[in-house]
């Protein structure tokens, strides 16, 4: 396990430099000369020439680079160009809330697909999985931003259940909080809700169908018992359709928050872009990843314990 758990952990880091080198060089590539787009198109030459030499875009791209890193193994992700402010300071005001959207979302999908998907797929081919089935059709093929329209006309403006934007601090009132996420959370879920219910059914069929599964059943064993070992069986890859939603809904996370109006990091994201603010741009993608390759690390760790022979391959 401990072999298993170092190749792991190398992967991870290796996958994280590869995705900060090759976003630090699509960005210079993307985006020229950055002082346009703090400036502004108005902006004399002087003025250009003045702020590069402010922010080093004067220098070889290639020694930048070789600072940045340098500065980003430290833990610096360097000074906004827009503000000068720390980026990962601005970066730390805004994750909580896209945190809190996305990890509520994650726990629902979790907890609905996986109720939706045992049901489906201890009763396949009867009435509940064929609704099951169609509402999973239903669901997926709505675009996401139409979802949340619609939550917020229902819910918001005619219910007055929830609030149609903003976002409330925990530390103000949890009440509050719950509320102003609700929605954007529910929004998120509703098609990893679908994909892993569909394929926690698919899964339990499949698993049920072997001879072990026959075996079992041939002993008495309660239901209860049957169910643990179809689950243990069709978890793994339930799980790792449950990390891939993970990148999936940070991404669509930046919609939702514009929608909601949520002070998260899909607004700092798309004002970043507008305005060429490299730095910023590089911060929020680095943090992601690092995200992204814990939540795989962690996944693999619990399914090299559910199945061993996991570890092998």
């Amino acid at each position: 396990m401990l072999t298993f758990t170092l190749k792991r952990l190398l992967s991870g880091v290796v996958l994280l430099f590869a995705v900060a080198t090759a976003t630090f060089f699509l960005a210079y590539a993307a985006i020229p000369d950055p002082t346009l787009g703090l400036l502004g198109s108005a902006a004399t030459p002087e003025a250009q020439a003045a702020l590069a030499a402010k922010i080093g875009t004067d220098r070889p791209v290639l020694v930048q680079y070789i600072d940045w890193l340098a500065n980003m193994v430290q833990g610096d992700f360097g000074t906004s160009w827009k503000n000068f402010q720390p980026v990962g300071k601005q970066i730390g005001l805004k994750l909580p809330v896209t945190l809190s959207v996305v990890i509520v979302s994650i726990l629902l999908s979790a907890l609905l697909g996986g109720v939706l998907g045992v049901i489906a797929g201890l009763r396949p081919n009867t009435w509940i999985d064929k609704v099951v089935k169609a509402g999973a059709v239903i669901l997926f093929a709505l675009p996401g931003f139409w979802v949340a329209l619609v939550l917020v006309m229902t819910f918001a403006v005619q219910l007055k259940w929830f609030p149609a934007v903003g976002f409330v601090q925990p530390s103000e009132s949890i009440p509050g909080w719950l509320q102003s996420i609700t929605l954007p959370a529910i929004s998120l879920a509703l098609g990893a809700i679908v994909m892993i219910a569909e394929q926690l059914r698919n899964a339990i069929i499949q698993a049920d169908s072997q001879d072990y599964m026959r075996t079992l059943r041939s002993r008495g064993l309660p239901g209860w018992r049957i169910v643990v070992h179809l689950l243990r069986n069709s978890a793994p890859a339930s799980l790792t359709i449950l990390a891939l939603m993970f990148v999936g809904l940070l991404s669509g996370a930046i919609i939702v928050e514009q929608i909601f109006a949520l002070p998260g990091i899909g607004p700092l994201t798309l004002s970043s872009s507008q305005n060429g603010d490299i730095p910023m741009l590089l911060g929020i993608t680095v943090i992601t990843v690092i995200f992204v390759v814990v939540i795989n690390f962690l996944l693999d760790i619990l399914l090299g314990w559910v199945n061993p022979k996991a570890r092998v391959k």
